[in-house]
């Protein structure tokens, strides 16, 4: 979409007054919230442990998976996302510290603020430069060239979501890169073949290292009971990946997120960029828990707009934005969490055929028109 001069000057300064209003209030209260959230998930994790470990009977073996699965969707959604986008950094903790922390998941977390913080968050849903639109697995835009590997995506994109941390794993080494659309700024900035090396190896020992404590050490520790510590293991680390499957498709790939083209970025000012965050990502409605549990990325909107304030914040903040949104004619794309996920997985079955473009949906016209 086109904004007037006038338009995006005031676009961009009540965004950007948001923005500096919430940055001022960063202090103790975020701090607090941090620190009590990393010590609930490290009571699931011990309670977890301990019910998989000794339980005798399924119902407490199925609240230690919970537990389990809990801790690990805390770790990785609100504790160490948000982390790693250096929303804490001003506490000058060395454990909560976007430099040092290292994620309880497969990926290393050097890896996946390459591919998501320094390449999503600055090329939001541009075809070619965001590899994150679709992971460079799946096709959700006709400006993805079709091919016949795309018609098994509706079947292989759930099973990845399955095993989606080694999926993302794969995804930030790059491993994906030749399903892709090609990019030539891609090409021109390939990476030397020692650093990729030097990364993969970092992965596989990261891998290797937590596969043999979750699915040889604690097993083994239960003996004869070894099997149900296994199966425990497996599934709350299935939990989580589902769940972060769930929660990242509703935030770029349902119906009417936009997508853009590389030359839309030629003369891209701040007004801009802002515009294209908001059209290039969802929102998803849920409770309180679902928002802490799910990293407040159902808010992403308010996440790809101010990725550095502490994102417990942005439920205040998102009713501002929206308003902001709507009284300059910006698209605010919101909904449930159910009716959110259901879109995303009608837009992969779309675009799993060679002419799904031309079917059904106006995210093409919306982002050849931003």
């Amino acid at each position: 979409m086109t904004l007037s001069a006038k338009q995006s000057q005031s676009l961009r300064a009540e965004l950007d007054a948001l923005r500096q209003e919430y940055v001022a209030k960063i202090g103790a209260r975020d701090a607090d919230y941090i620190r009590t959230v990393r010590a609930v998930a490290r009571i699931s994790r011990v309670a977890g442990r301990l019910l998989i470990h000794f339980s005798l009977e399924p119902i407490s073996w199925a609240a230690g998976v919970c537990a389990l699965g809990t801790y690990k969707v805390l770790e990785n959604m609100e504790i160490g996302h948000n982390v790693l986008h250096g929303q804490y950094d001003f506490m000058h903790d060395p454990s909560l510290s976007s430099a040092t922390y290292e994620w309880d998941m497969v990926g290393t977390a050097k890896s996946w603020k390459r591919a998501h913080n320094a390449t999503h968050h600055v090329f939001t849903n541009v075809i070619g430069r965001d590899r994150d639109f679709g992971y460079n697995a799946f096709r959700f835009s006709g400006e993805v060239p079709w091919k016949p590997i795309h018609l098994l995506q509706p079947l292989v994109s759930p099973l990845s979501g399955l095993f989606f941390e080694y999926s993302i794993g794969a995804y930030d080494l790059g491993l994906l890169d030749g399903l892709g659309p090609a990019s030539s700024e891609a090409a021109r900035r390939r990476r030397p073949r020692r650093e990729v090396a030097r990364d993969l190896w970092a992965f596989a020992r990261k891998a290797a290292r937590k596969g043999f404590v979750e699915y040889v050490f604690y097993p083994a520790l239960a003996g004869p009971l070894g099997v149900k510590v296994l199966a425990g293991n497996v599934l709350a680390n299935t939990l989580r990946n589902g769940w972060a499957y769930a929660v990242i498709y509703c935030g770029h790939l349902t119906e009417r997120t936009a997508t853009f083209r590389e030359e839309d970025l030629a003369g891209e000012d701040r007004a801009g960029w802002y515009v294209r965050q908001v059209m290039g990502s969802s929102n998803f409605e849920t409770g309180r828990l679902g928002h802490v549990l799910s990293g407040h990325l159902g808010f992403q909107i308010e996440h790809h707009l101010f990725p550095n304030i502490p994102a417990w914040r942005y439920p205040e903040m998102a009713p501002r934005v929206r308003a902001i949104c709507e009284r300059h004619g910006v698209p605010y794309t919101t909904g449930s969490l159910a009716s959110q996920f259901a879109s995303a997985m009608r837009r992969l079955v779309r675009f799993a055929i060679p002419r799904g473009a031309e079917r059904g949906g106006g995210t093409e016209a919306a982002a050849s028109a931003a």
